[in-house]
């Protein structure tokens, strides 16, 4: 009978990976955020609030969602630790300032809505889930899903899924239904994505 060896232990990601890893993410979910508002299409999580109300009110979309996440620092703090709270912070605050910067140098054309939707939702699914491999996060509500991930083993995405499907249900009464409908598409590529590749238990750094 063959001996059999206990796995290795997972090996860290090192300071210089996650700085690429988190700064990868950032910056597609930056992208995203582009063709996203310039289809005028909303979104749901923290992201989603602050849209709606840079909608709503004006304000730029970057100050709303870095003030929007502040409490969730706490939260985060507390549960996940300080490492995971300091990038989630590092990271928002990246994503919050590449939001205002990046039409000064990225326009787009044209691009049907329901592409727009689909780009934005592949785009952030990848970006997100880059940040949860190297222990970041872009704050809000996607702090709570990871907690309950991992205390209850319900997974993130799906816990996000139902954020959504609350927040989509208020924008129902605040933006015409197509919109809606196609901001859904979006998200939902968002969350299968988290869904299906968010695995704790099968993807070890190694």
């Amino acid at each position: 009978m063959t001996a059999q060896h206990p796995p290795p232990p997972p090996v860290r990601h090192s300071l210089a990976e996650d700085v690429q890893g988190l700064g990868l993410g950032v910056f597609l979910c930056t992208l995203a955020l582009q063709f996203l508002t310039h289809a005028g299409l909303i979104t749901g999580q923290t992201a989603g609030i602050a849209v709606i109300t840079s909608y709503l009110t004006g304000w730029g979309f970057g100050p709303v969602f870095f003030v929007i996440n502040l409490p969730f620092y706490v939260l985060a703090w507390l549960r996940l630790g300080p490492g995971f709270t300091l990038r989630s912070l590092v990271s928002v605050t990246a994503l919050s300032i590449g939001v205002e910067l990046m039409p000064a140098g990225f326009a787009i054309g044209q691009v049907a809505t329901p592409l727009a939707a689909v780009i934005f939702g592949a785009l952030t699914g990848v970006g997100l889930l880059v940040m949860f491999r190297h222990n970041g996060s872009l704050g809000g509500l996607g702090v709570v899903a990871l907690i309950v991930q991992d205390r209850f083993g319900f997974r993130a995405g799906y816990v996000q899924l139902c954020a959504d499907a609350l927040i989509f249900g208020v924008a129902l009464f605040l933006f015409p239904t197509m919109t809606v409908i196609w901001s859904l598409l979006g998200a939902v590529v968002i969350n299968l994505i988290i869904a299906i590749n968010h695995r704790r238990d099968r993807y070890i750094a190694t």
